[in-house]
């Protein structure tokens, strides 16, 4: 049985069962995606933009779940971490809670999750139960089959819940939204989570894939993210699954006129993590920021692919990614933003920087530019070097040992990107996470 096969089987055990099953349009768009992986199967270097990254042991590879993760003792810590969590600015700590929805294994967990106080035309919940009170306002955000790459159709055909969150014309929700993602039992799950921002709305949701399940898992989500005019929405997404995992995902955009998207991805787990960031400034005036931080050691791959579409006049977008890589690991970034020829007075630069920590260690970086229109700023760059020896000299000479200092001289390479989530206690969140993977961690804690 090859591995498309195996998939195929999969999708027909589970269709009658899912979610909507009932529903007509989504019937037809799980059968047109299931049908589509079929022809195109898991991605290999021959595709464009794969040319870094094979799925191709994909046919090969066996799921499996070698020991079950204790969900309960997992939701716990990630609570008190963010209660607790303190940042540079006079030991911040979280006034509140927050909002907090869990998944197990691809399925809300009702007793894990706790949603506070909303304002009103607020709705935060699954995905599952929006397919059963609110189908068509589901159908209009969930997307279509063709879209993305053949891992997002995978997931559009076996996807069995996710968030589902809509925020009513110019509300704001103070607290972030917690979205969080447990890979416990099964070897593979599939989530879908869709975010509605009506005119003026503000909000900030977060994702956390933190390590679950010990064994070969696979997790597929797409997150699609419908921002209407002068909204203001916040993403992070903090993924920490277990080294054996492998993560592919996506995350689309679409922004109206003025709208402000700021997107914030660390990914510090799994064997192989993939993650498709687009946004497309649809309106004229909308803001985009694209923030990434990776950190693979071992034989671990990450790769970052995004895009941003400037499809309209006076658009601004900034797009940051810093790599840190160990061992024989590897990390590409392939960004690519394209200008149309109606988005005069386009605002863009894009970056990327990698730290090699090894020798055997590997980094990709491919920013591009794509540029109709005549009347814009766009710059973009790439670098891909070892720690300064100057600065190592220079700590050294300060009585700091050569193993600490190169401890600072990373940290101080990654924090610029931790600098930028706006959200304090989320920003401390992340320094934690980062702190936790690098080595001499719980001493430079002190200094953080």
């Amino acid at each position: 049985m090859s591995a498309v096969d195996f998939w195929l089987g999969r999708h027909r055990d589970l269709a009658a069962n899912l979610p909507g099953a009932e529903l007509p349009w989504l019937a037809r768009l799980r059968e047109t995606a299931i049908d589509r992986f079929a022809d195109e199967g898991w991605p290999t270097m021959r595709r464009e933009n794969w040319r870094h990254t094979s799925l191709a042991f994909m046919a090969q590879q066996a799921l499996a779940v070698r020991e079950a993760a204790a969900t309960e003792a997992i939701v716990a810590d990630l609570r008190a971490r963010y209660r607790t969590v303190q940042g540079p600015e006079n030991e911040v700590a979280c006034a509140a809670d927050g909002h907090w929805l869990v998944f197990v294994d691809g399925r809300l967990a009702p007793a894990l999750s706790s949603i506070g106080s909303l304002p009103s035309g607020v709705r935060v919940g699954s995905l599952a139960d929006a397919l059963a009170q609110t189908p068509e306002a589901v159908e209009a955000a969930f997307g279509r089959a063709e879209e993305g790459e053949a891992p997002e159709a995978l997931n559009a055909a076996l996807a069995a819940d996710g968030a589902w969150i809509r925020l009513a014309r110019g509300s704001l929700v103070d607290e972030p939204i917690h979205l969080v993602f447990i890979a416990a039992r099964t070897a593979d799950q599939h989530l879908r989570n869709l975010v509605v921002a009506e005119a003026g709305a503000q909000a900030t949701i977060v994702e956390h894939y933190p390590a679950g399940a010990a064994g070969s898992t696979l997790t597929t989500a797409v997150t699609r993210i419908h921002a209407a005019q002068d909204s203001h929405l916040g993403h992070l997404k903090l993924q920490q699954e277990a080294p054996e995992a492998i993560h592919l995902a996506a995350l689309s955009a679409e922004q109206a006129r003025g709208a402000v998207f700021a997107s914030h991805s660390l990914s510090f787990g799994a064997r192989l993590a993939r993650n498709d960031i687009r946004t497309r400034l649809a309106g004229e005036g909308a803001e985009a920021l694209l923030n990434g931080l990776y950190h693979a050691d071992g034989r671990r791959h990450v790769d970052h692919h995004t895009r941003i579409d400037h499809a309209r006049p006076q658009g601004t977008s900034r797009e940051f990614y810093r790599g840190l890589l160990d061992g024989s690991a590897r990390g590409v970034f392939t960004g690519r933003i394209l200008v149309a020829q109606d988005a005069q007075r386009t605002d863009a630069m894009q970056r990327c920087d990698n730290l090699l920590l090894s020798r055997l260690a590997e980094a990709d970086a491919r920013p591009e530019l794509e540029i109709y229109a005549d009347d814009v700023k766009c710059a973009h760059g790439a670098t891909v070097g070892q720690l300064d020896e100057d600065a190592l000299f220079y700590l050294r000479s300060r009585g700091i040992d050569s193993a600490h200092a190169r401890q600072l001289l990373t940290y101080a390479f990654a924090a610029e990107v931790l600098e930028r989530i706006a959200h304090a206690p989320l920003r401390a969140l992340g320094r934690a996470a980062l702190l936790e993977r690098l080595p001499g961690g719980a001493r430079l804690e002190e200094l953080s």
